[in-house]
């Protein structure tokens, strides 16, 4: 595929002018030589639910008021002049493969819970609407189809963390839904994901004699009985969820646990041909982490202990977690985000992959009286890279504390039309419901255009 340099200073100002003139995205790519969006074959979301803290990681404020500045210091990265915390010095190393976005927010209230801000951020709508929308990747299923037909389009692994609900197909078919994969920890040898594996009282000459005859007698196959048996007499099942056949320093390069199985295994489905995939990671109470039995990122109360936060309100918001700076919090996530980008551009996927780390909202600016930070929807960050997003850049700025985008805002809308334009899902198109109600993905949102 031919490649296209990056926009000029000139290009940007035509771009950023595109609201005014109502001119596409495309168009104006188009119009500057550009044919190329960087077009993404398929979609690896890691969602860190619970509100991991912007301040803490991808948007470091040392100047900010001492009682209120994160212990974790600002560190050089791969790139010049781009800068994260040091609970992020792994991943610092792939900075030139990264574009982080500080600039996000929600610009309307309704969202700042953890319900709806994960739902707003798996639909890329806000939940306030009076129509149930579908996850991003139920609408790529419906749209795109499958990449690979033994395995379902659209898959979260494990599926299992707090909001995990939230998940939904809204007026979409049915057979366009998640399948989860389940797992309380999937670094265990035990794991296995059953639902997609053949029982051994059904071996697979029985499920193919089946098939022809039920396709016998109808003509045809429904389609998503078609699918049940391409899933289950398919040997790439087993291959596609198997990360224990990974050569030991790949498995190591994620790093011991379940996290680190988690990214791992959702590489393999991308590698597999699953069109999206969206990895969800609460780390499993263990023996090795007594009191870890809700291990997201709602730090609510003692943000900075090094170990369990404990029960500090007495079930008022902070138990269960460990300090962000622990290995189960921020010290797996580094370690294996960094792996996953590593591998992904080294196997040839990143160029054809758009990876999207994301989280519902950000964290308050100043610490609680419980030494913990609250819910904050007003500013906070996420990270891009693969499919043609340029590595090595940041992308709006917030003020002193972190507390109020001051430059390029952005929301879960434009976030959501950035993954359809990079799909190549045409946005001005409508879907329809059961009773022939046109529904429109375009929310008024352009995409975020410095990573086209």
């Amino acid at each position: 595929m031919k490649r296209h340099p990056p926009p000029n200073r000139r290009d940007l100002l035509c771009l950023s002018a595109s609201g005014i003139l109502g001119l596409s995205l495309p168009t104006l790519l188009s119009a500057t030589g550009r044919t190329s969006l960087g077009k993404a074959k398929n979609v690896l979301v890691i969602l860190e639910q619970g509100g991991l803290s912007h301040i803490d990681t991808w948007d470091p404020k040392p100047e900010t008021v001492v009682e209120h500045r994160s212990p974790h210091k600002p560190i050089a990265t791969r790139v010049p002049g781009m800068r994260f915390t040091e609970l992020l010095g792994e991943t610092a190393k792939v900075a030139d493969k990264l574009t982080v976005i500080r600039s996000m927010h929600h610009s309307k209230e309704g969202a700042s819970g953890h319900p709806e801000g994960t739902k707003y951020l798996l639909s890329g709508c806000h939940p306030s609407g009076p129509i149930k929308m579908p996850d991003m990747g139920s609408v790529a299923s419906h749209i795109l189809g499958k990449g690979n037909r033994s395995l379902p389009p659209y898959v979260m692994v494990p599926g299992n963390h707090e909001q995990a609900d939230q998940t939904g197909v809204g007026f979409l078919a049915a057979g366009h839904g998640v399948f989860k994969t389940g797992g309380n920890d999937l670094s265990s040898p035990h794991w296995k994901v059953g639902p997609l594996e053949p029982r051994p009282d059904t071996p697979v000459q029985r499920l193919a004699g089946r098939r022809n005859l039920l396709t016998g007698l109808a003509g045809a196959m429904d389609p998503f009985y078609a699918q049940a048996f391409d899933t289950l007499t398919s040997d790439q099942v087993a291959k596609a969820f198997d990360y224990s056949r990974e050569p030991e320093h790949v498995r190591k390069s994620y790093g011991a646990g379940h996290r680190g199985a988690c990214y791992l295994v959702g590489r393999k489905l991308i590698e597999a041909g699953v069109r999206f995939v969206t990895v969800d990671v609460r780390w499993p109470l263990t023996p090795e982490v007594p009191g870890g039995s809700n291990l997201n990122w709602d730090h609510h109360d003692l943000i900075y202990t090094p170990g369990s936060c404990g029960t500090v309100r007495d079930k008022g918001g902070g138990e269960g977690r460990y300090g962000i700076g622990h290995w189960v919090m921020m010290g797996s996530t580094d370690r294996a985000f960094a792996a996953l980008i590593r591998d992904l551009d080294e196997r040839g996927l990143l160029a054809e992959t758009l990876v999207c780390f994301v989280t519902e909202f950000g964290r308050t600016p100043r610490l609680n009286k419980f030494q913990g930070r609250d819910h904050w929807h007003h500013a906070y960050s996420i990270a891009l890279a693969g499919a043609g997003v340029p590595g090595g850049q940041v992308i709006g700025a917030t003020d002193r504390e972190g507390g109020k985008v001051l430059s390029d805002p952005y929301t879960p809308e434009s976030y959501a039309a950035t993954i359809y334009e990079k799909l190549g899902i045409d946005r001005t198109k409508p879907l329809y419901t059961a009773s022939n109600q046109p529904i429109f993905l375009d929310q008024g949102t352009s995409p975020i255009h410095q990573v086209f």
